[in-house]
């Protein structure tokens, strides 16, 4: 049990169910909360640190504030209290004015929970948005590691919890870019079933179950179109081939996938067999980037698409909004004065609608992210990315978005796969003094240093609708969300 100081500083997080339960009868409040909070948990994160840590929450503040996205959708739960808050404002309850001012969200669980609660915030299009913390559940926490959370796993005793509330208080807000993705291939004749389109299983952020209906202003007839939206990374190639691995062996026997140390021993275990390590003698040239993809760039908002020339030795590359992959390095480094000034590059600001473009030839060259000034092969920044996979001797490719892998179909044919990211818009992060994010518009965060660096691994060279969990993010019912990294 808590003592009596942390039940006295406990009352600022806590919120009464009359603002919690529509209908409920309105209680007479004497101390307005500082820092109120609603908490999402994956109660299937973890191991058993998801249903641990739900047992806690519950038992320090309102368990009405504290909700398993396993037994509720967090848009319905969100748009229920919000409503509700609504219609106390719209009554004159000042208590309710306060409470949505200050509210905060608290979500536990991997990239994919995360992701989910940032879609829903976003697809919300709330009137006082809240900024969202989060509790590092997965194996990569990049996330949370960007926003100064951490990415070990958790304690899940109260005074564990105590600590992580008291640092959610202390936080401050930060924006981030959302981004947009939209992949588009020729359907299949319409006789017979065409659902899914085998071997095709994409994650749940890309209308892996609704595609864009025909009325969508972003179908074209004759095409299977699918869009969604991320906030970490996109990645194609032999990354996102080993993360396949991973999450095909994870499915297969999730009982040997509950201790974190473990799952990131057998992501490197699956780098080696995959052949990762030793690409130029595993990875058939023809797989590689610049062999399976024309790459276009359009830098600046309203400019033009320029094609990208990336050497045919990369086989991996990176779209990263945030300055954490693969748990917590960063492949864009920070560009010296002599390349932010020839290249026209800048740090990796993650609120400046750009995404910054890098590749990878192996998990060798990867290692250089160890290093201090260590990074990958910066190819560009962009406020507009699109990849056109044409017919070629490779079948297919591997990408993941935001810790989710798939493997996708490349053209047998004359069509093309066309995949494209462009910014969509900003959501509000928690982020404490340890953040790792940099802000364009925040004076307070760390400046760039200007120290030169290595030159080794350089190499030159309509109107969007709501995305997020509440439609594109929305995850079926049937689906084992635990399975989300």
């Amino acid at each position: 049990m808590a003592n009596s100081n942390s039940e006295f500083d406990l009352k600022d997080f806590r919120i009464p169910d009359y603002i919690l339960v529509p209908e409920s009868e309105v209680e007479a409040v004497s101390y307005v909360p500082e820092c109120p909070v609603i908490v999402f948990i994956n109660s299937k994160s973890g191991g058993q640190l998801g249903g641990d840590l739900l047992i806690t929450y519950r038992s320090l503040l309102n368990e009405k504030q504290v909700f398993d996205v396993n037994q509720e959708a967090p848009d319905k739960s969100l748009s229920r209290i919000y409503v509700n808050l609504e219609k106390l404002k719209h009554s004159e309850d000042d208590f309710a004015f306060k409470i949505q001012e200050r509210l905060r969200i608290i979500v536990a669980g991997g990239d994919g929970t995360a992701g989910w609660l940032l879609g829903v915030v976003s697809d919300l299009k709330l009137s006082q948005p809240p900024p969202i913390a989060t509790v590092p559940l997965g194996t990569g926490n990049n996330l949370p590691f960007s926003f100064g959370w951490g990415k070990k796993n958790p304690g899940t005793d109260s005074r564990s919890v105590e600590s992580f509330l008291g640092e959610v208080k202390k936080a401050k807000e930060m924006k981030i870019d959302s981004w947009h993705f939209l992949m588009r291939m020729k359907a299949p004749p319409k006789e017979g079933s065409c659902d899914p389109i085998a071997p095709l299983e994409l994650p749940h952020s890309l209308h892996a179950f609704h595609r864009v209906s025909e009325t969508d202003s972003l179908n074209m007839e004759g095409y299977h179109t699918f869009r969604g939206g991320f906030w970490n990374y996109f990645s194609m190639g032999m990354d996102a081939q080993v993360s396949y691995a991973f999450h095909t062996e994870r499915k297969l026997h999730p009982e040997k996938f509950t201790n974190q140390l473990v799952n990131q021993g057998t992501y490197a275990r699956l780098g080696c067999t995959q052949g990762w390590f030793a690409a130029s003698l595993f990875h058939p040239a023809s797989k590689n980037i610049a062999q399976v993809a024309k790459i276009k760039v359009m830098k600046k908002v309203g400019g033009q698409w320029e094609e990208l020339k990336i050497s045919n030795s990369i086989r991996s590359i990176v779209c990263l909004n945030l300055p954490s992959f693969s748990g917590g390095f960063n492949p864009w480094g920070t560009p010296n004065a002599r390349r932010r000034r020839d290249r026209d590059l800048t740090a990796p600001f993650v609120d400046d609608r750009l995404i910054e473009v890098v590749g990878f030839r192996d998990a060798w060259h990867g290692l250089v992210l160890l290093a201090p000034k260590g990074h990958g092969t910066r190819l560009a920044q962009a406020h507009r990315i699109r990849f056109e996979f044409h017919k070629g001797s490779a079948d297919h490719t591997f990408m993941r978005i935001d810790g989710e892998p798939w493997k996708q179909p490349l053209p047998d044919d004359d069509d093309t796969v066309m995949v494209e990211i462009s910014h969509l818009g900003q959501v509000k992060m928690l982020a404490t003094e340890n953040c790792k994010s940099k802000s364009c518009e925040d004076p307070t965060s760390p400046p760039a240093p200007e120290t030169e660096e290595p030159d080794s691994n350089e190499e030159e060279g309509e109107e969007w609708k709501k995305f997020g969990a509440a439609e594109t993010f929305r995850i079926p019912d049937d689906v084992d969300i635990s399975h989300l990294s």
